[in-house]
């Protein structure tokens, strides 16, 4: 598959087939999201690969609302991705380096989910990123140290459906020239 047709065929995916994803291709998944650019080359970007069904369980019922709820509960696989706080967006001295403050780090982990999801997309696997959840609940589940934040949950596995490609916008709603 080339570049541009896994952008342009990579869908979110919500519902999966209950096969297990082999740990070999999540490794492989991450080292290539690996690549990701980051602030200052600061790799930020931790995974914490969730497949035991009672923590399954556990988030889909008590730290998520219905609709990730549904999804989570039939994925094999979630993605808890993570980020090392203080980094990005910092200088040495612990100032920020922009006006941006430390949103910069929500920056670098969302290149490092896209890269995360296109690399799934070229393995034949489907994805969601989902960002409504109990983040403090998560967080405590899971053990999460306290130098990092929870900033998203990505499910994962077998694609079960094969979603239309929704409405885009046009090049010239996206796109000014100066």
């Amino acid at each position: 598959m080339n570049t541009t047709e896994c952008i342009s065929t990579r869908r979110s995916i919500r519902k999966y087939k209950p096969d297990p994803v082999d740990h070999s291709l999540i490794d492989s998944i991450v080292s290539l999201a690996s690549y990701s650019p980051s602030w200052k080359n600061t790799q930020i970007t931790r995974y914490i690969a969730i497949e035991d069904s009672s923590l399954l369980r556990e988030i889909a019922e008590k730290f998520t609302p219905d609709y990730n709820s549904k999804i989570i509960s039939q994925a094999p696989m979630l993605i808890a991705v993570t980020l090392i706080k203080g980094r990005s967006g910092f200088e040495r001295d612990g100032s920020f380096s922009t006006k941006k403050g430390d949103r910069w780090q929500m920056f670098d982990v969302g290149a490092a989910c896209q890269t995360f999801c296109l690399a799934a997309k070229d393995k034949g696997l489907g994805t969601v990123i989902m960002g409504i959840f109990d983040e403090d609940g998560i967080t405590e589940l899971l053990h999460i140290p306290e130098d990092q934040e929870l900033a998203a949950l990505i499910a994962i596995g077998w694609p079960d459906i094969d979603p239309e490609i929704p409405k885009r916008k046009t090049v010239g709603d996206l796109l000014q020239y100066r």
